[in-house]
C-alpha cells in the first residue's frame, strides 16, 4: 500500500513501539499521557510486521522502543525471530533501569542497546527517576560484558546542555561508541516543562564549538533541529523517491515517515492488526514528508 501511493519500494529500519507502558514519567517524554494507554503490540503482531516489512520493503533493520521495552513480557521472543528467522539487525532503545536479567537473555540476538540519559548523576535523575543514571551505567557495564555493542541518546534541554561534552566522556569509559542527541520538542510531557526548552538559538552554536573542539572519541550524531542550518520544513528522501531510511510504527500501528510528526497524530498510514496488513487512511493534517539523515560531527 505505501508503494502504490507514494512509489516508495524500500524502508531500509523499522522503529517499533512495542507498548506505550513504561517504568518512568519522564519530564520531556513526548508520549505523555499515552503513557497510561494499554495499546500495544502482541507478540505474533510484532512478528507478522516485521515480517511483511522484510518481505515487501526488504527492511534490514529494526529498533524496538515503548514506552519501555524492556517490560514487553515477549520482548525475547520478538527479539529471537527477528535476528534467527528473518536476520535483521535489531536495537534496542532502553532506559536500561533494572534490565539485568532480560539483557543477558537476548545479548546473543541483539546488534546494539541504546540507553537514554540525560546528564550526569542528579541532572539525569531529576528528569527521568531517582537511580536511573547509576542503572544505566550497570547496564552499559553488563551489556559490554555480554560483548553487546552500546549507544546512547541525550535529549538537550536547558537543564543538561552544559552535561553534553561531560557525559560523552562518560560514556567513552564504559566503552558506548556513539551518543545521539536530539532537541526537545514541546508535546507531551515536554509541553507540561517548558523551562526545560533551550529559548536561545545561540545555545546551540556553543554546543556544536564544544563538540568540535572537545576531540572525543565517541560518535556524536545531532538532530536536524540542533544541525547548523536547522531542521527543514520539508524533509526530502534518501536515495531518491523510491527508497527511505526509517517508518515508525506506535503501538496502536499508526505509521509515521515524517520528521516533524514527533508526538502529532499525522499519519497516512496505518498497520492493520487483525488483517495483517498496512492500509491508506488520509486526512487533511497527514505529512508525507520523509526523513533525513542525521549530521555527524565526530568518528571513531
Amino acid at each position: 500500500m505505501i508503494g502504490e501511493v507514494t512509489g516508495i519500494q524500500r524502508i531500509r529500519m523499522l522503529y517499533l513501539q512495542l507498548l506505550y507502558r513504561c517504568n518512568f514519567e519522564c519530564l520531556h517524554c513526548f508520549h505523555g499521557e499515552r503513557l497510561k494507554h494499554v495499546d500495544a503490540f502482541s507478540a505474533e503482531e510484532a512478528i507478522d510486521l516485521l515480517t511483511l516489512m522484510h518481505d515487501r520493503y526488504g527492511t534490514e533493520a529494526v529498533t524496538l522502543l515503548g514506552g519501555e521495552p524492556f517490560v514487553y513480557k515477549d520482548l525475547t521472543r520478538v527479539v529471537r525471530h527477528a535476528k534467527q528467522e528473518l536476520g535483521l539487525q535489531v536495537e534496542i532503545c532502553t532506559n536500561g533501569y533494572r534490565i539485568e536479567r532480560r539483557l543477558t537473555e537476548i545479548a546473543p540476538y541483539l546488534g546494539l542497546l541504546r540507553v537514554s540519559l540525560e546528564g550526569i548523576g542528579a541532572t539525569n535523575d531529576h528528569i527521568r527517576r531517582f537511580g536511573s543514571y547509576q542503572g544505566a551505567l550497570s547496564a552499559l557495564d553488563l551489556a559490554r560484558e555480554l560483548g553487546v555493542a552500546t549507544g546512547a541518546t541525550m535529549t538537550v534541554t536547558a537543564r543538561n546542555i552544559d552535561e553534553v561534552v561531560p557525559l560523552a566522556r562518560t560514556l567513552q569509559g564504559f566503552g558506548v561508541r556513539q551518543l545521539k542527541l536530539h532537541c526537545m520538542r514541546p508535546v507531551g510531557n515536554a509541553a507540561d516543562h517548558p523551562e526545560l526548552l533551550v529559548t536561545e538559538p545561540a545555545a546551540y552554536a556553543a554546543l556544536r564549538e564544544q563538540l568540535k573542539g572537545a576531540e572525543l572519541a565517541i560518535e556524536v550524531i545531532v538532530d536536524e533541529d540542533l544541525s547548523e542550518d536547522g531542521a527543514p520544513e520539508v524533509c526530502t528522501p534518501v536515495g531518491g523517491p523510491r527508497e527511505i531510511e526509517r517508518i515508525e510504527a506506535d503501538p496502536r500501528g499508526a505509521l509515521t515517515m515524517s520528521c516533524k510528526a514527533v508526538g502529532k497524530d499525522s499519519h497516512a498510514f496505518w498497520y492493520d492488526k487483525l488483517a495483517g496488513h498496512i492500509v491508506h487512511r488520509p486526512s487533511a493534517t497527514d505529512e508525507l514528508a520523509l526523513a533525513v539523515p542525521d549530521v555527524v560531527y565526530t568518528r571513531v
